[in-house]
Parts: structure tokens; C-alpha cells; sequence
């Protein structure tokens, strides 16, 4: 099986194109070049990070589409997307998550591609944020396009929940949003992920079908992530607690003066982002009880959040967010 796959660089990407190696798939992953990364030579350490890829990197200035437009006379039996916008701002998000998606679809119908795998997000299963609905307008032109899909919807990723380690290696207390308890989720691995996505490729129940995904154990709050933190760190347990109120002050803030300085808006909508996952649990959502259901979130793999702490901790790791973080 030839295939294509876009989002490579990222974190998922790379785990997804590991995947698809190990089954023994050619994968070609066209790669954006930047004129920093001649200078850095970052464009040589991701194609390494690639290695058994065809890796096909454009020239400096070229855009993701126009590469695409290149590879319309080769053969692809399927499309595999793990393209998604970085800072999840409005304007990134209907250029990425829907507009890149959306020329890849076409590029798909138009070369005769059969099979579309998209890896989007549980959280659209409630809108309330730009890259939300993106991803959401972008499903639906899949599911309406003709082609078999299958739209993937990880819960929570363990990077994500990992930025506050270094806090706590610090002294520093777990910072939680009102008791801790207001949400959950089932954390899914990177490694996992990618398998769950491979398999999508020949599993015929996979086929046609919008498939909620988490990884294995039951649904864990900031609380109970905390506390494990610091038991595996034998450090005594100490808290903050941000009142949710806190963030919605920031953003009225925020969106009063992004007139006046454009910038904030972005800010404004990062903070919108943070606010969203403080109080919305990454588990699917049952829309006739009105709750989030941790019994109906299917659960694959076998690598656990506390097994990534515990190897983070072993190995002295840190995890870096970067435009992500929070605290």
C-alpha cells in the first residue's frame, strides 16, 4: 500500500508514520521548507526523524498546496491527515485544519485516491471555538465527498497533560482549575494513536465510520494527575486552585481592547482554548443525558498516562508546550 501522508513533522505525525513503516507501507511525506531551516538545518533533523519515509521537501517559499498540485500523477491507494493548526487561532484554523484539509480532499477526488484517514478531535463534538468548527466543517466535507473515511477523535494526548511536572520537580504546587474534579478524560499515547490509526487503513469497521478513541484505564482528573505527580516524587501534595471565573475575566479583558491592539485577539482566543478544556471533559458526550460518558469512550493500547510519567520521571525529562502552555 502507497500512501500519503500530511502532518508528519508534528508529534502525532511522527508516531503515525512510524506506524504505517512498520506495517510495511511506503509512505511519502511532503515536507514545507522554510528559508530558517536552511540556516538551522531543522529541515535535515525531521527528515531523519522520517527515516524509511519517502520525504519529499519542497523548495524554501513553496506552499503545502502547490506541492500537492506535484504529486496529482502519482499513484496513492490512501490519504492519511495529521495536519492541524499550531496555535488553534481562528485565522490558523480555517487555513489548516479546513482549508489544507479541504485541497487535500480535492487533490484526493482528482487523482482517485479511495480511502481518506483524518485525525481530528473529540472536542468537536461541542463546537464553541474557531478550530473546533473548522475541524467540524472539514469532517463534513469528508463524510459528503464520496470517498470511505475514517475521521479519528482522540481524547487527550500525554503531552498535553504533562506540562506541569517541572513545576512540581520545583516545589511548586499542581495548579488546578476550581476542585480539580470538573473534568476527565482516558489519555492516549502517541505510539497508540498510531497504531489505532494504521489499523484504520484495512480494518473494515473502520470503514465509513467517526470513531471516538482513548487509551486504556479509566477516565482520570487534574486532581488525581496531580497526586500521582507527587507520590511518585514523594513530595507532600500542594495545590493552587484558579477560580474558572479567572480565565473569563482574562478574555473580557482581552476582547475590550483587541481594537485597540489586534494582536490581543489571538490571545484572547488562546485563553478561550484554555477555558474550554478546564471545564470540558475529552470523553464522549452523551447528547440525550446531557454528560459526558467515560464508559462509552473506547479505550486501545496499552501504554498509560502514569506510565509516561513514570518513564518522564525515571529519565528526567521535562515536557515543553511551548505556544500551548498554560501555567
Amino acid at each position: 500500500m502507497r500512501l500519503l501522508l500530511l502532518g508528519a513533522t508534528g508529534t502525532i505525525g511522527q508516531a503515525v508514520a512510524k506506524a504505517l513503516l512498520d506495517h510495511g507501507y511506503q509512505v511519502v511525506c511532503p515536507l514545507r521548507q522554510h528559508a530558517d531551516h536552511q540556516r538551522s538545518g531543522s529541515i535535515t533533523a525531521e527528515s531523519e526523524r522520517l527515516a524509511g519515509a519517502d520525504v519529499r521537501i519542497g523548495l524554501a517559499g513553496t506552499t503545502l498546496i502547490t506541492q500537492l498540485e506535484a504529486l496529482q500523477n502519482e499513484r496513492f491507494d490512501a490519504i492519511v491527515s495529521c495536519l492541524a493548526s499550531r496555535t488553534g487561532a481562528p485565522k490558523d484554523a480555517w487555513a489548516v485544519d479546513y482549508g489544507m484539509n479541504s485541497a487535500l480532499l480535492k487533490l484526493a477526488q482528482q487523482a482517485g485516491i479511495h480511502h481518506f484517514v483524518l485525525l481530528s478531535a473529540i472536542c468537536v463534538q461541542k463546537p464553541l471555538l474557531a478550530f473546533q468548527q473548522a475541524k467540524l466543517a472539514f469532517e463534513q466535507e469528508l463524510i459528503n465527498s464520496g470517498l470511505r473515511y475514517s475521521i479519528v477523535r482522540p481524547t487527550a494526548f500525554f503531552k498535553s497533560l504533562s506540562g506541569q511536572l517541572q513545576r512540581v520537580r520545583d516545589g511548586k504546587p499542581f495548579m488546578l482549575f476550581g476542585d480539580g474534579q470538573l473534568t476527565a478524560c482516558k489519555p492516549i499515547s502517541d505510539d497508540d494513536l498510531a497504531k489505532f490509526i494504521a489499523l484504520c487503513l484495512t480494518d473494515h469497521h473502520k470503514f465509513n465510520q467517526i470513531l471516538p478513541i482513548g487509551g486504556p484505564g479509566n477516565a482520570i482528573t487534574p486532581l488525581e494527575q496531580g497526586n500521582y505527580l507527587f507520590s511518585k516524587l514523594g513530595i507532600q501534595p500542594r495545590f493552587t486552585h484558579v477560580p474558572v471565573a479567572l480565565l473569563s475575566t482574562i478574555i473580557y479583558g482581552l476582547d475590550a481592547f483587541k481594537i485597540l491592539l489586534p494582536a490581543l485577539a489571538d490571545k484572547a482566543a488562546l485563553a478561550r482554548i484554555g477555558r474550554y478544556y478546564a471545564t470540558e471533559s475529552m470523553l464522549v458526550w452523551d447528547a440525550t443525558r446531557q454528560r459526558y460518558d467515560a464508559d462509552a469512550t473506547p479505550s486501545f493500547g496499552s501504554q498509560t498516562l502514569f506510565d509516561h510519567y513514570d518513564r518522564l520521571i525515571a529519565e528526567g525529562q521535562t515536557v515543553d508546550l511551548g505556544e500551548h502552555a498554560v501555567f
